[in-house]
C-alpha cells in the first residue's frame, strides 16, 4: 500500500468494532511515525496502524515478539497489549500498546552524560541469544559486507563535506573488521534518534521495535554516536563490558551508515520532497561528528 494517513474516525470505529472497552478513552493525534501512524488512547495506551506496504510485517513482529522481551528491559518500550485483526474497516493487522512518554530525540536530544550507562544497561538486557527461528533481517545485523551494493550512492550526501573522506575510512576498517563470531543476539535493529523518547535530558524510552531481529550486536552498538552525547562512547562501552576492538569498528560503521541515511532523509524533508524528515540531517550530521572524533 501506499503511504496513507488515516483519520480519528477510523482509530473509534476499529475501537468500536473490536475493543469497545477502550473506545471512549480520549484519542489524540501524534506526529512523527514512518512505517505507522499513532495516536495516543488515553493516558497509557497508543494505537498504531500501518501505513506503508511494510509496516504490516514490521507490526507482527512487534506483536510476537516485544511482548516477550519486554518483560527483561529496563527501559519502557511500546509493547503490544491487545492486536487489531483485518477487517472490512481496515485490512491489516494494527495494535494498541502502552504508551512511552517522552519527547523523540530527533526533537530533544539526550544531554546527560548518565544516559550512557541507561543505555548500556538496556542493550546488554537486550542482546541476549536468540532462539532459531527469530526474525532475520537483510540490512541489519549482518555483515557490512552485505551493505556494500550501494555505498557510493549513500555517500553522495556528504560529497561536498569537509569529513566525507574521514567518514569512508571509518566505513572502510569497519567492512574489513573480522565478522562477528558469537551467536545470533537480540537486536532493536533501529536505534536513531526518532526511535528513542527523552525527559529532561534523558534517555526515558525505546521505541519501534519493527526491525528487531537476531544477529551481530554491532548494528545496535552504533547507538553510542547515534544516540549519546559527545564523549559519551568510552563511557557507554565501559558500562557494556565484554567488547572487542572488531566490534567496535564495526559498530563504528554501522554509526557511518545510519548518519548518512539521517542526513540523506533530513535534507529531503528540508527541500520539501516526499518521505523527508527535516529534524534528522542535524542529527546525522551530529552523529558523523561523533563518531569521527572517535577515530
Amino acid at each position: 500500500m501506499d503511504a496513507s494517513n488515516f483519520g480519528q474516525d477510523l482509530v473509534r470505529a476499529l475501537l468500536r468494532d473490536q475493543h469497545p472497552d477502550l473506545a471512549d478513552l480520549e484519542l489524540r493525534d501524534v506526529n512523527g511515525g514512518w512505517d505507522n501512524q499513532q495516536w495516543r488512547l488515553g493516558d497509557e495506551l497508543a494505537v498504531r496502524l500501518p501505513r506503508t506496504e511494510r509496516a504490516p510485517a514490521l507490526l507482527r513482529t512487534e506483536q510476537t515478539w516485544l511482548p516477550l522481551l519486554a518483560k527483561r528491559l529496563p527501559l519502557p518500550t511500546p509493547t503490544p497489549v491487545r492486536v487489531g485483526q483485518p477487517s472490512n474497516l481496515f485490512e491489516h493487522t494494527w495494535t494498541i500498546a502502552s504508551w512511552v512518554e517522552g519527547e523523540p530525540a530527533d526533537q530533544m536530544p539526550i544531554t546527560r552524560i548518565e544516559a550512557a550507562e541507561v543505555l548500556a544497561e538496556f542493550l546488554s538486557a537486550l542482546h541476549q541469544q536468540a532462539p532459531a527461528d527469530a526474525p532475520a533481517n537483510p540490512t541489519r545485523g549482518i555483515p557490512l559486507a552485505g551493505l556494500k551494493e550501494n555505498v557510493d550512492d549513500w555517500f553522495q550526501v556528504i560529497a561536498d563535506n569537509v569529513d566525507a573522506d574521514a567518514a569512508r575510512e571509518v566505513w572502510g576498517k569497519a567492512v574489513a573488521a573480522p565478522a562477528w563470531q558469537g551467536a545470533a543476539l537480540w537486536l532493536h535493529g533501529d536505534l536513531h534518534p526518532a526511535n528513542v523518547v527523552v525527559r529532561d535530558g534523558r534517555l526515558a524510552g525505546v521505541i519501534d521495535f519493527g526491525e528487531m531481529c537476531a544477529g551481530d550486536p554491532a548494528t545496535d552498538l552504533s547507538a553510542a554516536w547515534i544516540l549519546l552525547p559527545a564523549g559519551a562512547a568510552k563511557r557507554f562501552f565501559d558500562a557494556y563490558e565484554d567488547v572487542d576492538e572488531a566490534t567496535i569498528a564495526r559498530a563504528r560503521g554501522w554509526a557511518v551508515w545510519r548518519a548518512l541515511g539521517l542526513i540523506g532523509i533530513g535534507q529531503n524533508g528540508r527541500l520539501g520532497l516526499p518521505g523527508g524528515k527535516a529534524t534528522w540531517e542535524p542529527a546525522g550530521y551530529a552523529t558523523l561528528e561523533r563518531v569521527l572524533a572517535a577515530s
